[in-house]
């Protein structure tokens, strides 16, 4: 094999392959709910975020999040709101993803995402087409840290058997992308509002990987 071929193309999903809610205002559109009934995650002075936390690392399992949320927020959103925001926020595909992905396959590149996300998300997200494509797919709920903590990079560079420099990573978030170079991974980073497709096609050309 050359290099290239023995490197490994890792994806995050929300942002990257998976389109996704942005905004809690966004989510609450798309599960067909208003989302100033006078509760939103900002106001939970960081709470929300730690609820959030402990799911995506599967510190928590799904019926206690809910449950959890409902709560912190005071009944303003029940828990059966909370599952149809949660449910609406993943999306579709972003175009013109599995046929790439395809074409990386058959090309012989190996394939894998890496991902924070939680028990119920999972489930939705294994059921995309780009996802049975990749030959690799992990979860920060299933390995129990979360990027950007180095211990789930550090996890995953050895589950995989790779070293940091062959892994070609791509992200939407910026501190992700930061700690996966600072961790020596050849880490991108990706536009969600932009052509995702065409900007990963790009990196790989740039890296004589397609």
């Amino acid at each position: 094999m050359t290099e290239s071929q023995e490197r490994l193309i890792c994806f995050d999903l929300g942002g990257v392959l998976i389109q996704i809610c942005r905004s809690w205002e966004e989510g609450c559109q798309a599960a067909g709910l208003e989302a100033d009934r006078g509760w939103a995650p900002s106001m939970s002075g960081g709470r929300h975020h730690e609820i959030v936390w402990n799911y995506t690392t599967g510190v928590i399992e799904t019926e206690a999040f809910f449950v959890e949320l409902e709560s912190l927020a005071q009944g303003m959103y029940s828990a059966d709101d909370f599952r149809r925001i949660h449910r609406a926020w993943t999306r579709d595909e972003y175009p013109g993803v599995t046929p790439l992905l395809h074409e990386l396959r058959d090309a012989g590149r190996r394939l894998a995402c890496l991902s924070n996300t939680n028990a119920a998300h999972w489930d939705v997200l294994l059921e995309q087409p780009a996802m049975k494509v990749l030959h690799d797919r992990h979860a920060s709920h299933l390995i129990g840290h979360a990027k950007p903590d180095d211990r789930i990079y550090e996890w995953f560079s050895t589950t995989m058997r790779m070293a940091p420099w062959d892994i070609v990573f791509f992200d939407d978030l910026q501190e992700n992308v930061q700690v996966a170079k600072r961790l020596g991974w050849d880490a991108v980073q990706i536009d969600h509002m932009g052509d995702t497709t065409a900007q990963i096609r790009s990196a790989l050309r740039a890296r004589s990987l397609l």
